[in-house]
């Protein structure tokens, strides 16, 4: 009975600094994890874009032909363009990025 208490307290005690520590459960050590910008992109711009972003729903652009910088990207998704609305009150500046930085990858 005594080694059982022992153990568990050994046990308990190594759980506790693990996951209490900072950083536990993350990669980069912070707090919060960073947005995934596939998943959102899933959520908020299939609709229009696609899937593949060649869908052209309601005029949206080619996004696998488009040929705008990173930054561009951000400001579009932030504010909208042409029949898009922008997305600065439903998503946080690094969600949008990580938006516009999946777009990237959709050529």
């Amino acid at each position: 009975m005594k080694q059982l208490l022992v153990f568990l307290s050994i046990a308990l005690i190594v759980f506790g600094a693990t996951a209490f520590s900072p950083g536990a459960g993350t990669a980069t050590g912070s707090s919060t994890p960073k947005p995934d910008g596939q998943k959102i992109y899933k959520t908020y711009c299939v609709t229009c874009h696609g899937l593949y972003g060649d869908m052209g729903a309601s005029g949206a652009a080619n996004l696998a032909k488009s040929n705008l910088p990173l930054d561009e990207r951000i400001k579009v998704i932030t504010n909208g363009r042409n029949t898009m609305t922008g997305f600065k009150a439903l998503l946080t500046p690094d969600k949008i990025k990580a938006v516009a930085k999946y777009t990237l990858e959709l050529k």
